[in-house]
């Protein structure tokens, strides 16, 4: 009965939406406030008929419902409860009602944002919320039921794909999915503001916080797909331009460049027609990426559910809200009032040449991607662009980038000096020149780029350092002159400037550990129980091989003890290959010794028929940093969305006071 009920529910989130997407347009016309009121309404009762379908679902999962198709297919009764549910988001249907439920969150949320968005905006931001909302419903009802029943029941069900059987793949697909699902509000109050007409500092205001959370959780959800598929595939990399990891960075990229577009107008009224272009982008990539996943158009390890099928209707989504927002921005954006003149030496200036770079970088990702689909459409030849295409466009883009963020930010609002500018950065760039020179001394007859990376991540370092002693010393006559006046004002200072400066640091946290892994090391032996095998500074000596048996898979495993060369016991690593017979199925799984931000990595290969096991070790060396820098950029985007300016309201019109009663003339 919970079943159909949350079938029931789905239906009903369908023609509430509906509602949601109507009403605006009703109360447009008519000027009636009642009308444009229901709109926040629907939007909250939307979210809570999906919440209880998602919950049915869950339910479904967690007791074993073999009734149901999904659970049939992606479950199993010895399956970890953990996984049962994270099961639920494990396949194509549950994972696009996951989509549609953290959709109506956003939805929710500015429904219930009464006092941070004016009435008018806020109505027509839920109406385009509630076209999206239908759509989605629309697609999951007709072609991804997740509430199809079975007759009669199986006792048992396959399994979910041993691949997500992993606490990596739990957290992954929610944060990425808040955050590509975050920048649908972005593309709302864009198109809201065309179809109104009006686009101003109040605009900014609203849209920067949601737009900032949804780069939050993307960062999150993209280290952690990272993360996952560096220790679970086996092979012991962090990034592979794989298509799907693509299309989780094109929206991110879009993304960074909308938020640092979306200050420029909050502070300076300008690049009003670029904001709202980049806010339809940054979601029209997040679409384009659902498409490369759920539509069968490519196949990877990353992506857990593929059916040609539904293409055609994603194809439509796309036609929809691709091809209408931007038919909608040439017809309306020249309207628009253009905003507030700069100098081309300012930190708009700067920002308009960090989005430059940023939507080229992006253009090369798109190109890299849709290309090998494209020709293939087009002739029938199968292509594949792979890391040497992306390292040769994407990266020399990335540097002069990575360069602006510390300049840009030393330069003033408006009219910037580039003496002064760059007379605040002299301590940060000769630090960089020092510790770049310094490890290429060290590292001689190594990878020439790696200590470039080095000093380039300590560079970003020290600038963002010096960004906060720089705003909190003053300038002119109230310059603070002692250790103890910085630092009282520092503490003083904005906690969105303390956010600033924490992500573009963790910017170079990134950088120091991507530059690392040009001094990393591999191993590849064949090795009895005794025998050891040596990579980098360290010694695995293989312990002993046998058999474990899991709740749901067999496996083979693998002990190892790892020394430093000169004989010093460091720790013990198991690794091994792990059999899942419902679904038969082999999967690798690693083994791990982290030392500081470095890591020993271990990695089981096939048994030999003398006794021999293949072993295949790595050492990484800082290799961390990447995934703790991307949580630094997080955090510091947290940080600034705690900021008091960022939960100010939109002032609200000063009643009229009645005039005083007139006093007779004595």
């Amino acid at each position: 009965m919970i079943v159909e009920t949350g079938h029931f529910a789905l239906a009903l989130a369908l023609a509430i939406s509906l509602v949601q997407m109507v009403m605006p347009i009703w109360a447009a016309r008519t000027g009636d406030p009642a009308l444009r009121q229901t709109a926040s309404q629907a939007a909250l009762g939307a979210f809570g008929c999906v919440l209880f379908a998602f919950a049915a679902l869950t339910w479904a999962h967690v007791t074993s419902d073999f009734s149901v198709q999904n659970v049939v297919e992606n479950s199993h009764t010895q399956k970890p409860l953990i996984y049962k549910i994270s099961g639920v988001w494990g396949n194509h249907e549950g994972s696009m009602l996951l989509w549609v439920l953290i959709l109506t969150l956003f939805g929710a949320c500015v429904a219930a944002a009464r006092n941070s968005v004016p009435p008018r905006l806020r109505a027509s931001t839920l109406g385009v919320q509630g076209l999206i909302t239908f759509v989605f419903l629309l697609f999951i009802i007709t072609t991804s039921n997740p509430f199809s029943r079975v007759i009669p029941a199986p006792v048992e069900g396959n399994d979910l794909n041993p691949l997500l059987q992993d606490p990596g793949l739990a957290i992954h697909p929610p944060l990425l999915y808040v955050g590509y699902v975050g920048f649908s509000i972005s593309f709302a109050f864009a198109v809201a503001a065309l179809i109104d007409g009006r686009i101003d500092a109040v605009w900014a205001r609203a849209v920067r916080p949601w737009t900032l959370t949804a780069w939050c959780f993307l960062t999150l959800g993209i280290a952690m797909g990272s993360y996952w598929a560096y220790y679970e595939l086996g092979w012991g990399g962090w990034w592979f331009w794989d298509p799907v990891e693509n299309a989780s960075l094109m929206p991110w990229i879009a993304g960074t460049a909308l938020l640092h577009s979306t200050v420029v107008m909050e502070k300076r009224d300008a690049l009003k027609v670029w904001t709202v272009l980049l806010a339809i982008l940054t979601f029209s990539l997040s679409l384009i990426g659902t498409f490369l996943v759920r539509s069968g158009v490519i196949t990877s390890v990353h992506s857990f559910a593929t059916d040609p099928t539904r293409g055609v209707f994603i194809l439509a989504i796309l036609v929809l809200f691709i091809g209408g927002s931007l038919t909608l921005f040439a017809w309306r954006a020249p309207l628009l009032r253009q905003g507030g003149l700069f100098a081309p030496i300012s930190r708009e200036g700067s920002l308009v040449l960090n989005n430059l770079f940023l939507v080229a970088a992006c253009a090369t990702v798109l190109v890299g991607t849709l290309y090998p689909l494209v020709l293939e459409m087009l002739t029938g030849e199968k292509i594949t662009v792979g890391p040497p295409f992306f390292n040769s466009t994407f990266v020399p883009l990335a540097i002069p980038l990575l360069l602006i963020v510390p300049f840009g930010q030393a330069l003033a609002w408006k009219r910037g000096d580039v003496l002064a500018a760059a007379q605040r950065l002299f301590a940060a760039l000769a630090v960089a020149l020092v510790v770049g020179f310094a490890v290429l001394a060290l590292a001689w007859g190594g990878p020439v780029m790696a200590p470039v990376g080095i000093g380039l991540g300590a560079y970003l370092l020290i600038g963002s350092v010096l960004e906060v002693v720089s705003r909190a010393r003053g300038y002119g006559a109230s310059r603070a002159r002692s250790l103890g006046q910085i630092g009282r004002r520092a503490v003083g200072l904005p906690r969105s400037a303390w956010g600033t400066a924490l992500a573009h640091a963790g910017v170079g946290v990134v950088v120091l550990g991507i530059a690392a892994q040009g001094w990393a090391t591999e191993g590849l032996a064949t090795l009895k129980p005794g025998q050891s095998l040596a990579t980098g500074p360290y010694v695995a000596t293989l312990d002993s091989v046998g058999p474990r048996q899991g709740p749901n898979y067999e496996e083979a495993a693998a002990s190892l003890t790892i020394r430093t060369r000169s004989g010093d016991e460091v720790g013990h690593v198991d690794t091994g290959k792990r059999f899942y017979p419902s679904r038969k199925m082999a999967v690798t799984e690693s083994g791990l010794l982290t030392i500081g931000a470095s890591q020993v990595y271990a990695s089981l290969g096939e048994m030999s028929q003398d006794g021999g096991v293949g072993l295949r070790l790595y050492y990484k060396p800082l290799v961390l940093l990447i995934w703790l820098g991307a949580v630094v950029m997080a955090l510091g985007g947290g940080l600034s969305l705690t900021d008091r300016r960022m939960r100010v309201g939109v002032p609200a019109k000063a009643k009229a006071r009645p005039l005083p009663a007139a006093v007779p003339a004595e």
